[in-house]
């Protein structure tokens, strides 16, 4: 019964937002940290260096890194700056690289669009990493930006970026390397908040359904977790009202 109330709550918030209906997301404050981020690399002429993570595109966190990819890269195309991207898979090279080159185009700058600042470095975990870092070094980009799923190598990008003196913005779900991030980064966006922030920047309208209806849903599950305490507590208290047992089976 649970599983049927959620897809249509789902389907039915999906086809709202399908239909022009203007959904509220609230506006994490990571994403004016990259609005902020950005400006901040254009004032010092200085690049901006982004990383949608160590999965490939099968990982619902590289797609929300990708979605939050596309808005970055309209911000740098405004303020006339310069993204960077070395990537681990080839199939997420590809994706972002047209991802950017669209951005581009939407903004009315397609000249800005460099294919050489999107490239494939290495597939494997480590030298990946000792790649980033040593592009953070000479390159002295002003901003990084850590999006998508990360491993052991969360805390070695964030300090070395640190070093640097990047002002640094991590999202990620991986709850393992959440306390790195927190750490070394300058604002941090935390599990969930990944996606909502992929919906609040795509607009897409089955992210921002979907997102809502997770929403709706936890606020239904927590009401009927209240009731179903309170009931229980009840029952111990007035054992013999028939009342409290009948309500009692519903949960």
């Amino acid at each position: 019964m649970t599983v049927l109330i959620y897809i249509i709550i789902l389907v039915l918030l999906i086809e709202l937002a399908r239909g022009g209906r203007e959904l509220f997301i609230r506006r994490l404050a990571g994403i004016d940290a990259l609005d902020e981020a950005v400006g901040r690399a254009t004032e010092m002429g200085k690049p901006v260096l982004y990383l949608c993570g160590m999965s490939d595109l099968g990982d619902v966190s590289t797609i929300a890194a990708i979605n939050i990819l596309s808005g970055v890269a309209k911000k740098v195309g405004l303020y006339q700056s310069k993204l960077i991207m070395p990537c681990r898979d080839p199939m997420v090279m590809t994706v972002t690289q047209e991802v950017v080159k669209e951005a581009y185009l939407s903004i009315g700058r397609p000249e800005a669009y460099r294919e050489e600042d999107i490239y494939y470095t290495t597939y494997d975990q480590f030298p990946y990493v000792a790649s980033v870092d040593g592009i953070m070094l000479r390159e002295k980009p002003a901003t990084n930006i850590y999006m998508g799923y990360y491993y052991a190598e969360s805390l070695i990008l964030a300090e070395t970026g640190s070093m640097s003196g990047a002002i640094q913005i991590a999202g990620t779900d991986a709850i393992t390397q959440l306390p790195f991030f927190v750490v070394a980064c300058d604002y941090t966006i935390i599990g969930e908040e990944l996606y909502a922030a992929s919906a609040y920047i795509s607009r897409d309208p089955k992210l921002v359904g979907s997102i809502k209806g997770q929403d709706y849903m936890k606020f239904v599950l927590a009401v009927y977790l209240a009731l179903g305490i309170m009931l229980a507590v009840l029952q111990k208290i007035i054992p013999d009202w028939s009342f409290l047992k009948m309500l009692g089976n519903l949960f």
